[in-house]
């Protein structure tokens, strides 16, 4: 027992629970937005919800995976844990692992696929692309400096319209600005995960944004990316005349200057880790509110 105990405890450190708000938040807010609508449909939402959890673990798996083969992850590591690079998994059932995660993730997104037709089949084969070539080959997206952008659309607008579309069968265009808010909070964390490992990145060829533009313009980039996401809600209210609730959202504002203070004034990469969960909670907050205000 215990060693079953200790192994799924292994396999929770290579999912990043501290960073699936980013996966949970998008399916909240597009839900609550079509409960609002009337078009709300909950097996369709559940299984959205599973599946955008799956592909984020698998994406979580499969960087633990190549991040250890390309040298990324070394014993000098200064983030979270990578079960691969300790020693915890070998790096084949790693790679086992990321299969089948991925594998559930298309088995959950059947019947949406079914319900929504070739939309959906489009959006998830697109998403399960990116979510291999975000650190595979030579040629990455983390590599390539073009993991942001994928991070901000997947985690984004297309989340939340997904989640949508899946359940009401059509997508206003204010579904997918509201998707911005979740997507700039994602790209939030993954900017501190940047700017943390810049160094460790640079030397193994992993050549992120962080790493071509540099420190400074990574923490502005963090504190554009916080600051837009909680005022978005007023974009929406001015726009629509409705959803005054939704600014509840600019209660945030505080956290949101203390997070980008904690960016700036931070220099040693190790004291960066608390704020990937700080920035997660903050993204789960902003869902909970916006999702709230818009259903009121």
């Amino acid at each position: 027992m215990a060693s079953v105990l200790k192994s799924l405890r292994v396999w929770g450190w290579a999912a990043r629970p501290k960073t699936l708000a980013a996966s949970l938040a998008p399916v909240l807010v597009g839900t609550a937005m079509a409960w609002e609508a009337g078009g709300v449909h909950w097996p369709a939402a559940g299984l959205a919800l599973l599946s955008a959890i799956l592909i984020q673990v698998g994406v979580n798996y499969h960087n633990d995976y190549t991040d250890y083969l390309k040298g990324a992850d070394t014993e000098e590591r200064v983030g979270p844990l990578r079960v691969t690079q300790a020693g915890l998994v070998e790096p084949e059932t790693m790679r086992r692992a990321t299969v089948a995660v991925f594998g559930g993730a298309v088995l959950a997104g059947v019947y949406l696929m079914v319900r929504g037709g070739w939309p959906v089949i489009v959006i998830g084969a697109a998403s399960l692309l990116c979510a291999v070539w975000y650190t595979a080959g030579r040629y990455s997206l983390a590599s390539l400096g073009l993991a942001d952008l994928a991070v901000f659309l997947f985690f984004g607008p297309v989340a939340v319209g997904g989640t949508y579309y899946v359940q009401a069968l059509a997508c206003p265009p204010e579904v997918l600005v509201a998707g911005v808010g979740p997507g700039l909070f994602s790209v939030g964390i993954l900017l501190v995960n940047n700017v943390r490992d810049a160094h460790d990145d640079q030397a193994a060829g992993k050549r992120t944004l962080v790493v071509r533009l540099g420190r400074r313009a990574g923490v502005a980039l963090y504190g554009v990316c916080v600051f837009a996401a909680v005022l978005l809600p007023a974009v929406l209210v001015v726009w629509t005349g409705h959803h005054f609730w939704t600014l509840g959202t600019l209660l945030l504002l505080p956290l949101a200057a203390r997070a980008v203070h904690r960016l700036v004034s931070t220099t040693e990469p190790r004291q960066l880790n608390p704020l990937l969960a700080t920035t997660g909670r903050l993204l789960a907050l902003w869902a909970l509110l916006f999702s709230v205000g818009w259903t009121l």
